[in-house]
């Protein structure tokens, strides 16, 4: 009996212990998710006041001006605050609850700005611009000038007028942050250094999503990742400056990896002019014009593992007169091409899954139902150093359509899988015409194309 009572009591104990470890890391949880907040300046303590329709941007900005100096955050608590004309001093950490605590811009010149700084940090903010008037040099509701780490995390911007966040010169990141309802774009970053861009949900916005740009070509180095862009449009017009979900202009060693784009109104992903291009993973959806587009003067693009499901175009490599060339593109799927025109159509116009042009591998993709050509190789005497090899083409009208234009160069068609091509599985081009029998059938090849080893279906 006496031992039967010790192993009772042992058990208890140890069921007391297992207790006790698992509630300790419960409250040493809550303990360090307030480290943040000490010797932050709550803002209401400060003065400041939620709900009131007063313009309260002076007294905030004094509070921010007195707390950057000494790396104290400003602690905004849940509630609306109306203010204008918000500097975000060098050191500045405005922080509140995700979701709650509220700016509403009055509409008095510039919402936030920041200029000059080392590091300026917004966390947990809603930024409400109120679709109301921003001053021409106010580019977007929240501006920021030569920010060497710019942080922004967990943050919202609605109703911009102009662009919902505009950068220039900022390196660090943007995170965990939703974004609509910009007249401009979601995010416009330019002349970047280094900036991170992940884990966002930017949708609604009349003219872009997320913008990498520079004044001129160069290294610029932005990771674009694991972010969610959809429903985006193209107001301002044009045949591809606007309308894209994530674009990228004279900007080099740009990563676009990991990204769920649907419905835009041009490309899910466009890269104008961006050498050393890395467009790997992403999910593009319904676009209206060529869902994945590297084009004009870049050199190096890596286009792999993308899904491609819906547009007027698949993924085009364009522009080898430009000097655009360099590129794989490898193991995606492109499918359901079969979009009406979005405009009148000019060159190849529109209805093919892949597009290349000089020094390009196309390996391992898969392509069906398109409109018109499966690939197409080269436009015009455009055609250098292309090799088109094991590929499944099928449920398209021409397998594989390829230039045949005096003074086209070397390519190689070999290994691929056709099916279900009524006008032929390799049929050698002059422009927009149908040049040459099935070049699968045995007829005398062009001198600068190797067709052989295909099997068609």
């Amino acid at each position: 009996m006496m031992r039967r009572r010790a192993a009772i009591r042992a058990v208890l104990a140890s069921a007391a212990a297992c207790t006790i470890s698992v509630s300790v890391p419960a409250r040493a949880g809550q303990l360090f998710a307030q480290v943040d907040l000490r010797g932050a300046i709550d803002a209401q303590s400060g003065g400041l006041r939620a709900g009131t329709d007063v313009d309260q941007g002076a007294l905030l900005n004094r509070l921010l001006a007195e707390a950057a100096p000494e790396g104290k955050p400003v602690f905004l608590p849940p509630g609306v605050y109306r203010v204008s004309n918000i500097t975000l001093p060098a050191g500045a950490r405005l922080m509140g609850v995700p979701g709650a605590s509220r700016l509403v811009y009055t509409g008095e010149g510039s919402f936030l700005n920041a200029e000059n700084a080392e590091t300026v940090s917004l966390k947990g903010i809603v930024v409400d611009g109120a679709n109301r008037w921003l001053d021409t040099w106010a580019t977007g509701s929240l501006v920021a000038r030569n920010v060497m780490r710019l942080d922004l995390d967990e943050c919202e911007f609605i109703g911009s007028q102009r662009h919902a966040v505009a950068l220039e010169g900022c390196g660090g990141g943007i995170r965990r942050t939703r974004i609509s309802g910009a007249a401009g774009v979601g995010i416009y970053a330019v002349q970047s250094t280094g900036l991170t861009v992940t884990d966002n949900h930017v949708f609604d916005c009349a003219n872009g999503g997320i913008l990498v740009h520079r004044w001129e070509d160069g290294a610029d180095n932005s990771i674009v990742t694991g972010n969610r862009i959809e429903r985006i449009g193209a107001a301002d017009g044009g045949t591809g400056q606007n309308g894209n979900g994530i674009n990228v202009f004279r900007a080099a060693n740009v990563m676009i990896a990991n990204n769920h784009v649907s419905d835009c109104a041009f490309s899910a992903i466009r890269s104008n002019s961006g050498s050393n291009v890395q467009i790997v993973g992403n999910q593009c959806l319904r676009s209206g014009e060529t869902a994945l587009y590297t084009e004009f003067s870049f050199e190096g693009a890596v286009i792999a593992s993308n899904l491609i499901d819906g547009g007027a175009n698949g993924i085009s490599v364009a522009n080898f007169n430009e000097g655009g060339r360099l590129a794989t593109v490898a193991n995606n799927i492109v499918r359901n091409i079969v979009a009406p025109d979005p405009y009148e159509p000019i060159g190849p116009g529109f209805g093919w899954g892949i597009a290349i042009e000089a020094d390009t591998a196309v390996t391992g993709n898969s392509i069906e139902n398109v409109s018109k050509w499966g690939i197409l190789m080269g436009w015009g005497p455009f055609l250098r150093n292309v090799s088109v090899t094991g590929n499944i083409v099928r449920a398209v009208p021409v397998g594989v359509a390829v230039t045949v234009v005096e003074e086209a160069q070397q390519a190689l068609i070999s290994g691929n899988v056709i099916e279900g091509t009524p006008e032929g599985a390799v049929v050698g081009f002059r422009w927009g015409e149908p040049a040459t029998a099935d070049l699968t059938s045995g007829e005398e090849t062009p001198a600068h194309l190797t067709v052989e080893r295909n099997r068609v279906v």
